[in-house]
């Protein structure tokens, strides 16, 4: 399994939010780095963010959730086209799962399990 996972419930809708493209990016000295590029599955997780051969660095990270096609799919207005989640790894031995709660017109996340 990726060192990073992530996962989208629509709680407006009050299901998973499928076919959402999340891109994770790196925060280097050169500024930030794209590593990763997925969409969510049926049940709204992309488990499998990070390739097996790139090692999880301590580092800042930012998960972007293009959430404006998700919306616009299921007709409905939103205020945000995406959001983006940036957070701290410190002891890469550790699982990271970043989940995103999603509402047309608010999101909110945590640090999951």
């Amino acid at each position: 399994m990726s060192a990073i996972t992530t996962h989208i419930l629509d709680v407006a809708r009050g299901r998973p939010a499928r076919d959402v493209r999340v891109i994770l990016s790196y925060s280097g000295k050169d500024g930030w780095r794209r590593i990763a590029d997925a969409t969510t599955d049926g049940d709204g997780r992309a488990a499998e963010l990070l390739a097996d051969d790139w090692p999880l660095e301590a580092g800042t990270y930012r998960l972007r959730f293009e959430t404006g096609g998700y919306m616009e799919r299921c007709g409905v207005e939103t205020f945000y086209p995406y959001a983006e989640v940036i957070f701290q790894v410190v002891d890469v031995e550790q699982h990271f799962h970043v989940p995103l709660l999603l509402s047309p017109f608010g999101y909110s996340t945590y640090r999951g399990s």
